[in-house]
């Protein structure tokens, strides 16, 4: 398969790499001026879960292709796209007129209608998905985490062709790509999980601050309970993980994560020292949702101030 990944992101230059190494062709599309600025590698360091646990960590000079144009004509099978969810619109409007007969994977969080998000391309062509990496960046360094396992999803009774190309384009990787009924309702509760790392990151200042304070983990939890009827009003119902942590104890759930989640030993916390991601977007969002359906959200609310404009 034929694939080009949009953008040069964390999660997306992962999968390329693993996809490369399964034997398929990958490229990237980056900005006018960045080709020069990237060069012509990437520096990888990354944990693949797909290993055995003592040969884990990959350390690579990795030669990539990078193109500052989309040709209307060209052959690729596949368009990867893993962006942050205030950027997914203009993506979209840009490859419309320059899908042709590829099919567009959109990866990532979504908490509006997802089939809105990829209009004007055809639904026919979409496939959505939430990924299984993390990391970040260090100038050309790339300091990652790829997990086995990665979700993709249908709105038919069963999986169209394409949705199964990409199920198998990943299966032929070694993950495991786990088809989900509901798409939808499974990327709103992820939201909602992300959103409370976020809404803590903007009260303490950094992911990593996050992670290592156990009372901004606690505090995730009163958050992610705050956000559950802002989800039903959405339309969508918690799912057996929002459930299960809704009636954790909030001091558990905090212990828990501190420990084991995020222990120093961990991958999630290898992830996450390197995410330099500017939070703000989502939770604006999430806050004009609650005011919309008129729900208190104190936590939501007392971040506003915070987010950079």
């Amino acid at each position: 398969m034929k694939i080009l990944f949009f953008g040069r992101g964390v999660i997306g230059t992962q999968y390329a790499w693993a996809f490369e190494k399964a034997g398929h062709t990958v490229e990237f599309y980056v900005r006018e001026g960045r080709k020069t600025q990237y060069g012509t590698h990437i520096d990888l360091e990354i944990l693949d879960t797909r290993r055995s646990k003592k040969n884990r960590r990959v350390k690579e000079k990795w030669p990539v292709v990078f193109h500052e144009e989309i040709p209307a004509n060209h052959n690729y099978d596949l368009i990867f796209v893993s962006i942050n969810p205030e950027q997914m619109p203009g993506a979209v409007q840009y490859l419309a007129p320059r899908i042709g007969n590829a099919t567009l994977l959109l990866m990532g969080n979504f908490w509006a209608d997802i089939r809105e998000s990829a209009h004007p391309i055809p639904l026919s062509h979409v496939v959505w998905g939430s990924p299984g990496s993390g990391g970040g960046y260090e100038g050309n360094q790339l300091y990652g985490v790829l997990y086995k396992t990665v979700q993709l999803g249908t709105w038919e009774a069963a999986p169209t062709v394409r949705e199964l190309e990409v199920q198998n384009l990943f299966t032929s990787a070694n993950f495991k790509a786990v088809m989900q009924a509901n798409i939808q309702d499974w990327l709103r509760n992820h939201f909602i999980m992300n959103l409370a790392m976020e809404v803590e990151v903007l009260r303490w200042g950094s992911f990593k601050e996050v992670v290592t304070t156990q009372e901004a983990l606690v505090d995730m939890s009163h958050c992610i309970r705050e956000m559950i009827p802002i989800l039903k009003a959405k339309g969508s119902q918690p799912d057996a993980q929002t459930r299960i942590i809704s009636l954790f104890p909030p001091k558990l759930f905090g212990f828990i994560m501190r420990k084991v989640v995020f222990s120093p030993k961990g991958m999630p916390y290898a992830a996450i020292l390197h995410n330099h991601y500017q939070v703000g977007a989502s939770v604006k969002e999430m806050i004009a949702e609650a005011r919309k359906h008129g729900i208190k959200a104190p936590r939501l609310y007392a971040v506003e101030s915070l987010i950079v404009k």
